[in-house]
C-alpha cells in the first residue's frame, strides 16, 4: 500500500486535537484547583477520548508509512466510531445543560475541547471510517465486538462505584430515583445501542466501499 498523506495526516490531525482537548481541560482544572484525577479519568467520554485518540494516531502514522490496515486495526477503528458517536450522542441527549457537580459551581469547561471530544471528533472519525476503507469491510457478525470495551468500562465504573458511592453518570447510579431496574434498563438499552449503530455503520462502509469500486471500474 502507498503512502497516503492526506488521509494520515488528517488522522493524525484528529488524534491530536482528541489528546490535546484532554490535556487542555487538565491543564484548566489544575489552574483552577479543581482536578480530581480519579474522577475525571473515569468517564466513559475521557476513557474513549484517550484510547481513540491513541489509535487514529496509530492508524495515521500507520497511513503515512503506507502499512496495510490490519484485521485487528479494523476492529478498533470500528469500536472508536463507535464510541465516539455514542459520546456525542449520549451527551447531547442526556448530559449537556445538567446541573454541575456542586464542587464545581461558578467554574465553566473550556469550550473548545468540549466540543472537540463531544462533537467535531466524532463527526470526522465517523466520516473517515465510512468513506476511507484499505481493505474489505467487516463482516455484521463482527459489530458485536464493540460492546467489549464499554462493557469492561461499565463493570470497572460499578464496582468502583459500589466501593466509594461516586458515580461518573446518574443512569448507572442503583441508588437514583429508579434503582437498580433503571440503571439495568440503561445499561442494557446502551449496550444495544452500540450493537445496532456498529451495524449500521459497517452496513453503510459496505455499501459505500461497492458503490466507489462500481464507480471505480466504470471510469477505468
Amino acid at each position: 500500500m502507498k503512502p497516503d498523506f492526506l488521509i494520515g495526516g488528517a488522522r493524525v490531525v484528529v488524534a491530536v486535537a482528541l489528546l490535546g482537548s484532554v490535556a487542555w481541560q487538565v491543564a484548566d482544572r489544575v489552574s483552577n484547583d479543581l482536578f480530581r484525577p480519579a474522577e475525571y479519568f473515569a468517564y466513559f467520554s475521557i476513557v474513549s477520548a484517550i484510547l481513540v485518540g491513541l489509535a487514529v494516531l496509530a492508524s495515521g502514522i500507520a497511513t503515512l508509512l503506507g502499512i496495510p490496515e490490519s484485521r485487528r486495526m479494523a476492529l478498533i477503528r470500528i469500536t472508536a466510531v463507535t464510541s465516539m458517536l455514542v459520546v456525542a450522542i449520549v451527551y447531547h441527549a442526556l448530559l449537556a445543560g445538567g446541573p454541575p457537580d456542586p464542587r464545581d459551581v461558578g467554574y465553566e469547561w473550556p469550550v473548545v475541547p468540549n466540543e472537540v471530544i463531544h462533537t467535531y471528533a466524532p463527526i470526522a472519525i465517523a466520516l473517515d471510517y465510512l468513506l476511507v476503507h484499505r481493505r474489505e469491510p467487516l463482516r455484521l457478525t463482527q459489530a458485536f465486538w464493540v460492546v467489549v470495551y464499554p462493557l469492561a468500562w461499565l463493570a470497572f465504573s460499578i464496582v468502583r462505584g459500589l466501593s466509594d458511592g461516586w458515580w461518573p453518570y446518574w443512569f448507572i447510579d442503583p441508588s437514583g430515583p429508579g434503582g437498580v431496574g433503571s440503571m439495568i434498563g440503561y445499561v442494557v438499552a446502551i449496550s444495544a445501542f452500540f450493537i445496532v449503530l456498529a451495524l449500521a455503520l459497517i452496513a453503510l462502509a459496505r455499501l459505500i466501499n461497492r458503490l466507489m469500486k462500481r464507480s471505480t471500474s466504470a471510469n477505468a
